[in-house]
């Protein structure tokens, strides 16, 4: 069937929030939404899904870092690992994402952004979370601030290597993280800025004064924010309080109690509000199974109960789900469900120039749809207007 609808439940909308609404999807767009009593469709060919429960239709989350889940990354270079990705995150919600590389061999690298490239023009098929592009996180970061980052592969910010890569995934590459203090730094954000791309501060130990002048160069957007930067001194300020300080920078913020402790989470919520902030989970192959020991970058990580860590104890990356992150930062700050949507959804739509068809649930957008139960598990995912997730509990 070409038409699905999904009735009697609370629908986020773009413009307001319908109590008792629907969402009317045709050939993978929404179609039609408002509120029950305005419902017309009659057409025997239309699937209908009615809600019995107290169900909420939202936007689907878009994760703009995030680098593996279910045993694949995005390292990996092959399109088995982006399709499991892709088959994976819809069951926390999220109904697309950038694929986001990390720190490694230049020929490792390219490997990766050709194989994205491939997927994208092949395989971004629907049902599964849209491949949007790439985050390239690395090799252009600051060797004091590597974390979990391959620190014998960093480089200098390389405006000629960058310009390479672009080519190289024809125009793949969305956001870029850099330590723009580096030399070569403000170049690389100037162009970023000229062409498109988002510039991302992160993996840095840049001062405050290095951190603002690179905001005035390009830099609209923070990697994980508080992880992996110059953090708030109150006499050494340094990256995280430029970017709390500058409303033009958007913060990524990974809400899993761990990587950002909740009291710093809620503190940054309080300084940024919902329309300065966007969540991810910057999560690793590991997320999805269980225990064990796996790889990221080339480096052993050890998973347990609640987080990936290198030998020595670094974090690595995460694996966290978004749907978790946003129970999350409704526990730690007591945002709404309409606050979530904005920096799940709305935000790194926009932030990334694809909120004309991503990010919110109207007329002629794409139908990345989520429908949640009241405990805010996700109960159905549609990516673009077919199903992709079902928890059989409708």
């Amino acid at each position: 069937m070409n038409k699905i609808l999904l009735s009697n439940m609370t629908v986020y909308a773009e413009e307001r929030v319908f109590k008792n609404g629907y969402v009317l999807i045709e050939n993978g767009k929404i179609l039609d939404v408002g509120p029950q009593e305005k419902l017309t469709v009659t057409d025997e060919q239309v699937e209908k899904i009615e809600s019995k429960n107290n169900y909420a239709v939202i936007p689907g989350f878009i994760d703009l870092h995030i680098h593996g889940a279910a045993g694949a990354d995005t390292m990996d270079a092959t399109d088995e690992a982006i399709r499991k990705m892709a088959a994976a995150l819809p069951r926390e919600g999220t109904t697309s994402f950038l694929a986001t590389t990390m720190t490694s061999s230049e020929q490792r690298i390219e490997e990766a952004l050709i194989n994205v490239r491939k997927y994208m023009e092949t395989a971004n098929e629907p049902g599964y979370a849209e491949v949007l592009g790439v985050h390239l996180e690395g090799p252009f970061i600051s060797p004091k601030r590597a974390g979990a980052q391959h620190s014998e592969n960093i480089l200098e910010p390389n405006l000629q290597l960058f310009k390479k890569w672009q080519h190289m995934s024809s125009g793949a590459i969305k956001l870029v993280t850099l330590a723009p203090e580096r030399k070569g730094g403000i170049e690389l954000t100037d162009y970023l800025k000229q062409t498109g791309v988002v510039a991302s501060i992160g993996h840095s130990d840049a001062s405050y004064a290095e951190a603002a002048k690179s905001i005035q160069a390009g830099i609209t957007h923070a990697t994980h924010l508080f992880n992996g930067m110059s953090g708030v001194h109150h006499r050494k300020p340094g990256a995280a309080l430029a970017v709390l300080m500058h409303d033009e920078v958007l913060c990524e913020i990974i809400a899993d109690g761990i990587h950002v402790c909740p009291e710093m989470v809620k503190f940054a919520y309080q300084n940024k509000g919902n329309d300065g902030l966007i969540l991810i989970t910057d999560a690793m192959r590991a997320k999805c199974l269980g225990k064990g020991i796996y790889e990221l970058g080339g480096q052993e990580v050890q998973v347990n109960e609640d987080r990936a860590v290198l030998r020595d104890g670094t974090l690595a990356g995460s694996i966290l789900k978004l749907n978790d992150a946003a129970k999350n930062m409704m526990a730690y700050t007591g945002c709404t469900l309409q606050d979530i949507i904005q920096m799940a959804a709305v935000n790194p739509a926009k932030q990334i120039n694809v909120y004309d068809r991503k990010g919110s649930i109207a007329k002629g957008k794409d139908a990345d749809l989520v429908v949640l139960n009241d405990r805010l598990e996700v109960v159905m995912t549609f990516c673009r207007g077919k199903l992709a997730y079902s928890q059989q509990e409708m």
